[in-house]
């Protein structure tokens, strides 16, 4: 008798910037539904409490970007296949947004490639969190009329002719996972003739009790901000809309400097066990 083989599904879901309220309502009305949750570290612990059942499996697969222990993508598209062809509900979890400077690609080529059903739930980007709890709008009438997200992590993602147009851009800067290079980027801005009146916002932990805002004129960073070490994570805002921090500052955050998403301590393994009998496509 042929039996028929049960259909698992993958869910990939913004959990927003830090504030479990922030999630959607349909990422918390399928975490509800989930029998496995692959979460980011990323992802507010009362999110899993509040949402996911008991009987569902919750694992940690976060990464932590040259920080000790970290995730492999490849291994976190293992265990996505591996529970769907089980026929779970799988909801992939991510913090902030689902695209944003994520690995979301990788995971809809494999998904695709093992023909699993699959949807995206999108989220409240950092910058878009980051941004209102900051009280900085980022396209605010006669401040901006664009804004840019970027990324500066390794010296080879901007180029180097690239740094003469955002230096002299009215355009709004966010750069994400930036924080460590910041002295650089900086530089990088003066050295290409940014004007003398713009201002740079770092925000730690968004939306978060432990929020911090650091501001400061980019031509006085070298006096006020350079070397600080920031708490993960943390975006970096630059360009005129940065002058109204002040004046729109509703969000009380806290003068306590604790990790709300606490560092990784152990790495998953993968859970797949070997069977000649499965097949796998990685795409990582």
């Amino acid at each position: 008798m042929n039996t028929i083989k049960p259909q698992g599904k993958v869910i990939l879901a913004g959990a927003g910037p830090g504030d479990p309220d922030l999630i959607s309502v349909k990422a918390a009305n399928y975490l509800q539904q989930a029998d496995v949750v692959l979460t980011d570290r990323l992802v507010s612990k009362e999110i899993i409490a509040r949402y996911v059942k008991p009987s569902a499996s919750v694992i940690e697969v976060g990464k932590q970007c040259r920080r000790g222990v970290s995730t492999p993508q490849a291994t976190i598209n293992e265990l996505l296949i591996h529970y769907a062809q089980q026929g779970k509900f799988v909801v992939r979890l991510k913090g902030g947004d689902i695209a944003f400077y994520s690995n979301v690609f990788d995971e809809l080529e494999t998904l695709v490639a093992n023909q699993i059903p699959y949807e995206i739930v999108p989220g409240i980007t950092a910058a878009s969190g980051a941004s209102a709890c900051a009280g900085i709008p980022l396209t605010a009438r006669d401040h901006a009329t664009a804004v840019r997200f970027l990324t500066y992590y390794k010296s080879t993602v901007v180029k180097d002719t690239y740094w003469k147009e955002l230096a002299a851009t009215d355009d709004t800067l966010v750069f994400y996972m930036s924080s460590e290079t910041l002295d650089d980027l900086v530089n990088k801005l003066i050295e290409n003739g940014i004007a003398e009146d713009i201002q740079l916002a770092v925000i730690e932990q968004a939306s978060t009790p432990f929020q911090q805002v650091y501001v400061s004129n980019v031509h006085k960073y070298a006096d006020t901000l350079k070397g600080q070490s920031f708490l993960s994570p943390s975006l970096v805002i630059i360009g005129k809309v940065v002058n109204l921090h002040q004046s729109f500052n509703w969000f009380a955050g806290s003068d306590i400097r604790e990790y709300y998403f606490q560092p990784l301590t152990a790495q998953v393994e993968t859970m797949v066990k070997k069977d000649t009998n499965k097949q796998y496509v990685s795409r990582a």
